[in-house]
């Protein structure tokens, strides 16, 4: 018998007792029993489990789940982890270690598609959306603003382009020094972000091959990998010019005062898609409902998460040094809805960490072929590929039936309303919020990938 059915029981004996034990109450009791909505009890195939996560604002969902109990509400006993960086969360993902983890978008993709280590991993939730900067050091910062054009109050307009950076990389390479700037991963939303950012300013910022991972192939800007955590130390040193990291890493720059946030993700792509919640095909096979619950769960944390009265609390959990660990007051720049380039200058952000709103939650198809397109773009992925590879290729990685699942049980339950559950075949329309300006329909990746130039040293 399985631990929930045995749970269920075990509170219809309690409800029972309790009832006998109450039932000669007087009849002008006014208190009435309210209708309980209908409750679909899974079959929790393995209740305990261990789920890894990296220290960043965007694994929010993770840790609410845990702390509000929604984990317990479905039956799930859950160890949350703090890993050392995403190669080590991808190789306890596919090594069996981890039940799950919070990851980056595109390391799934690139297990399924050809690129790194190669396994069959499952996305069933997206974590967030937004929630990333790029924060340049304060001598780049002194060398860039003068650049930068202001609005009538003297404030800078934003979102600032990299083309205020092009002069300043132009004076540091007749000085004899190469440009560095540091990202997460060379499959993280970071890396093709920043690399989307300085290539719209005609930047180039380097390209993959089959022999040379580095991705600095021509590269006038060379991005190497740097764990979030350590993206304000490894700035302070010097070794590195500017990041693009998740918070609190770009806030904490501002907060010790060694660099300055020039632009969010926000500005490049309005509502990207970020981290994913990922687990191995193998053990989605194998569980099928313990995943459901799973999704279950974290979907009422993101819905949790984006109810505004909830942030302060939330600050305060993610600052505790099991999760995020960060000072309450540099977590809760951007998580209530606010962010801060400058001591100075500390603007109006409501959408910069969004975990359920605008369907955050659900894995569209579309949000993993731009992954792919990125990947194809700089040559991580090396050759020539058909439309329909794309779309065959993340309809193995991204599992919206999944996560339909896990939401209809919700609204059956009534935590979640009908309408939060998209009506779509899995692809957002077409959209033109890149900071470049050029719109990208995922639906026909090829002329994407062609009208981005795979060649980009023109962009």
């Amino acid at each position: 018998m399985n631990f929930l059915f045995k749970k269920t029981i075990s509170l219809v004996s309690v409800a029972v007792l309790l009832f006998s034990c109450g039932g000669k109450e007087k009849k002008d009791n006014k208190a009435e029993s309210k209708v309980t909505p209908e409750v679909a009890t899974l079959e929790i195939e393995k209740p305990q489990l261990t789920f890894g996560f990296i220290k960043l604002t965007d694994m929010a969902p993770l840790a609410i789940a845990k702390e509000k109990g929604y984990f317990e509400d479905e039956g799930l006993f859950v160890s949350v982890e703090a890993q050392s960086n995403w190669k080590n969360v991808l190789d306890r993902v596919i090594d069996g270690q981890l039940d799950g983890s919070h990851m980056l978008a595109g390391q799934p993709i690139a297990a399924g598609a050809g690129f790194g280590r190669q396994a069959d991993l499952v996305t069933t939730y997206s974590m967030d959306l937004n929630g990333n900067g790029i924060t340049v050091s304060n001598d780049v910062w002194s060398k860039m603003k003068p650049n930068v054009p202001k609005r009538e109050d003297g404030k800078l307009i934003h979102p600032i382009k990299a083309d205020a950076l092009k002069p300043v990389i132009k004076e540091y390479k007749e000085s004899g020094k190469s440009f560095h700037m540091g990202m997460v991963f060379p499959v993280s939303t970071h890396n093709y972000e920043i690399r989307y950012w300085l290539a719209a300013a005609g930047i180039h910022p380097g390209m993959y091959t089959a022999d040379n991972i580095q991705g600095q192939i021509d590269g006038e800007v060379l991005l190497s990998v740097t764990p979030p955590p350590q993206m304000p130390a490894t700035l302070e040193s010097g070794t590195i010019y500017g990041y693009c990291v998740g918070e609190p890493w770009n806030q904490q720059a501002v907060f010790k005062g060694i660099g300055v946030p020039v632009t969010t993700n926000y500005d490049i792509w309005k509502n990207n898609p970020e981290k994913v919640f990922v687990m191995t095909k193998k053990f989605i096979e194998e569980n099928p409902n313990t995943a459901v619950a799973v999704t279950k769960a974290l979907i009422r944390a993101g819905k949790w998460l984006d109810e505004p009265e909830n942030r302060k609390e939330a600050v305060k959990i993610l600052s505790m040094p099991q999760y995020v660990g960060a000072d309450e007051v540099v977590l809760a720049n951007s998580m209530t809805g606010t962010f801060e380039f400058e001591k100075d200058d500390k603007r109006q952000m409501p959408d910069f960490n969004v975990f359920y709103k605008y369907h955050a939650t659900y894995p569209f198809y579309s949000d993993g072929i731009w992954f792919l397109t990125q990947m194809r773009r700089w040559g991580q992925i090396p050759e020539t590929k058909p439309a329909a590879w794309y779309s065959e290729t993340i309809q193995k990685i991204y599992r919206p039936d999944i996560w339909k699942k896990a939401a209809g049980l919700l609204v059956k339950e009534g935590k979640i309303p009908a309408t939060d559950i998209p009506t779509t075949d899995g692809y957002k329309p077409a959209t033109t919020d890149f900071i470049d300006g050029k719109s990208y329909d995922a639906k026909d990746p090829i002329g994407y990938i062609n009208s981005f130039a795979i060649g980009n040293k023109d962009k």
